[in-house]
């Protein structure tokens, strides 16, 4: 049986901040290249561990995540690499999403950067566990969804003891990126509380 919190661990992340921030993540999954791809790019697969998409996905073509970013599709080479534009809101700036895979030990080495301009007063109250949390769990979901498993009700999760854990230290390990980043001690504690009451409040 899949440990859910362990799946923190078995991502490496890192954060570039600059006018633009990146904020970067790269595991193995025990799944072929090959399915991994269709993972991410099938509508079916999408839906059942990510969100419901629509759209003309292919390269040029643009897609819509039900209730979440839109965007243009901006390279797509199967079955290694695409990049998306990634755009929510009013006025969203530059927002990009890249998804590299590669074979590695019989499984797949999945990496993803997010780069995006992010406002100041944004950045310095939530910091890049905005962002990373939720694309820690996107990944759990894709996880699960490649072990053969059910996702997780998003909706919910941060009731459970288990989701609780997950997403508590899914934020305090995107402190520690912006931390190693040269972020200031008291400014990521801060934004660190501020992503988890965000993605986990109290009942």
């Amino acid at each position: 049986m899949m440990d859910i919190v362990d799946e923190l661990n078995r991502a490496h992340r890192e954060l570039l901040d600059g006018k633009r921030k990146t904020v970067a993540l790269r595991r193995r999954y025990d799944a072929g290249v090959e399915d991994v791809w269709d993972a991410c790019t099938d509508a079916d697969r999408l839906s059942r561990w990510f969100m419901p998409v629509s759209g003309d996905l292919r390269q040029g073509g643009t897609y819509q995540l039900e209730g979440n970013a839109h965007g243009e599709i901006l390279l797509c080479e199967p079955p290694r690499r695409i990049r998306v534009t990634w755009l929510f809101g009013e006025n969203p700036g530059f927002s990009e999403v890249e998804v590299t895979l590669s074979a590695e030990d019989g499984g797949t080495l999945f990496e993803l950067r997010h780069t995006a301009e992010v406002p100041e007063e944004f950045w310095s109250r939530y910091g890049p566990g905005a962002t990373g949390v939720g694309w820690d769990l996107a990944l759990l979901g894709l996880a699960l969804h490649l072990a053969g498993g059910e996702k997780v009700d998003e909706s919910t999760f941060h009731e459970t003891d288990e989701g609780r854990r997950y997403i508590t230290g899914s934020s305090r390990a995107w402190g520690d990126a912006h931390r190693a980043a040269g972020g200031p001690a008291d400014e990521v504690e801060a934004t660190v509380s501020a992503v988890t009451a965000f993605y986990a409040p109290e009942s």
